[in-house]
């Protein structure tokens, strides 16, 4: 199971390098699965962990695709540092005690949706703001938000269902 989880977890840090490599559309969106790919991560692995594993993935993605070096990076430890809270309030604290991960299935899709759209909301908040360095108008960054943010929580939805499977059987 955990081997699963893992081999999984690797083929959709090849498939956010594909969404930032070839499928750039428009600078009014971004898409990303990093948010849920963090998200997801086991629950035995702690917060300092998970920042660890979310840097490293952020600066992956920054190295090989974005080019901002940094940027996935710090957009995406914090959520990596809010995700256990996340999940504590969303599915509540005995979900962390039993260390057991949650799924569509068993949790339900609206609380999904919700833990998924305040770790997709730090993320992208933090990457429009720093990605704008001042540079844009609000009008312009409140459109990419949104946008980026109604984008990627289709592929973020995929992206829990696929590294959940395993678990939600």
């Amino acid at each position: 199971m955990k081997n699963n989880f893992w081999i999984a977890y690797v083929l959709l840090f090849i498939a956010q390098l594909l969404l930032c490599n070839y499928f750039v559309f428009t600078p009014w969106m971004m898409a990303t699965l990093l948010p849920a790919m963090v998200l997801c991560l086991p629950l035995n692995i702690g917060t300092t962990g998970a920042m660890l594993i979310a840097c490293l993935t952020g600066l992956g993605v920054d190295f090989l695709a974005e080019g901002i070096i940094g940027l996935n990076a710090l957009a995406l430890v914090p959520v990596a540092f809010a995700r256990r809270k996340i999940i504590s309030m969303v599915f509540g604290p005995d979900l962390i005690t039993r260390n057991k991960l949650f799924s569509i299935r068993r949790n339900g899709l609206p609380a999904v949706l919700t833990a998924l759209l305040l770790c997709l909301s730090i993320f992208i908040a933090i990457y429009v703001w720093a990605d704008s360095a001042g540079t844009r108008s609000f009008g312009f960054n409140t459109g990419r938000f949104f946008a980026s943010l109604a984008v990627s929580l289709i592929f973020s939805v995929l992206s829990v269902r696929v590294l959940t499977s395993s678990e939600s059987r």
